[in-house]
């Protein structure tokens, strides 16, 4: 299994995304730390679709040992630790043909709709044990309510990045699929250009996309964890293969 890796880092701070495995990610106080949970977070994500992005088939059994690559580091000033990122991967300045873009558009609409599963299965929406916590934006969300919101409430942000016009109304699925049907109504928009957003940010279609299926990786591991910590005794499902949760 090779794994191409883009690196962004505030001093030793670090953030480590996947470039073929898009939306795999793993944090860590070093690039030692995060490089040492990649191989797992792929395991986990390639359990969640069943099949690697590149269409390589899940197997069981023994698995080749993985060959992780740096490909593109960026210095980040952002809260990296905090998941704040402003990286454009190199990759993501490319065109799309029609089955990558069904492909991604695949996997973000799937993530949405196993993130709305995962919140409908929390018995109590408003209930959590973890404590409170403030970060440069804000407090973090704690409860099942909270992640849900936050999460489902970047829709209109990523959206517009890019000239989509978009709104969060309903739910997480529902935003997210009416953006699709906005954006493929728009001329040209496979040759995936490149746009200069908010907060001196660049985006692009396949950085919206990864974005997609990042941040919802990224809180729906936070409210899985919070789950099993505030219902102990709840069955909650473990849609995107988390594990044991040793994220």
């Amino acid at each position: 299994m090779k794994i191409r890796c883009v690196y962004e880092h505030n001093g030793n701070d670090t953030l480590l995304y996947s470039d073929n495995y898009i939306g795999a990610f793993t944090r860590g106080e070093t690039k030692e730390t995060a490089l040492e949970k990649m191989e797992r977070e792929v395991q986990s994500y390639l359990r969640w679709c069943g099949r690697s992005c590149q269409g390589e088939a899940e197997t069981d059994g023994a698995q080749e040992a993985a060959h992780i690559e740096i490909v593109q580091e960026k210095e980040s000033t952002l809260q990296i630790c905090d998941a704040d990122s402003d990286v454009l991967f190199n990759t993501e300045r490319e065109p799309l043909t029609q089955a990558e873009y069904e492909e991604l558009k695949g996997l973000a609409l799937k993530s949405a709709e196993d993130f709305l599963r995962l919140y409908e299965a929390i018995p109590n929406k408003r209930k959590s044990v973890l404590p409170v916590r403030k970060t440069f934006y804000g407090q973090i969300p704690r409860t099942a309510e909270e992640m849900y919101e936050h999460t489902k409430n970047v829709n209109n942000y990523y959206w517009s990045e890019i000239g989509v016009t978009a709104d969060n109304e309903g739910t997480i699925l529902v935003c997210r699929r009416r953006g699709f049907e906005t954006l493929e109504q728009m001329e040209g928009f496979l040759q995936n250009g490149v746009f200069d957003g908010s907060y001196d940010e660049q985006w692009s279609l396949r950085k919206v996309l990864r974005r997609f299926i990042w941040h919802d990786r990224i809180h729906a591991k936070a409210m899985y964890r919070m789950a099993l910590k505030t219902f102990p005794e709840a069955e909650i499902p473990d849609i995107f293969a988390f594990g044991d949760g040793n994220m």
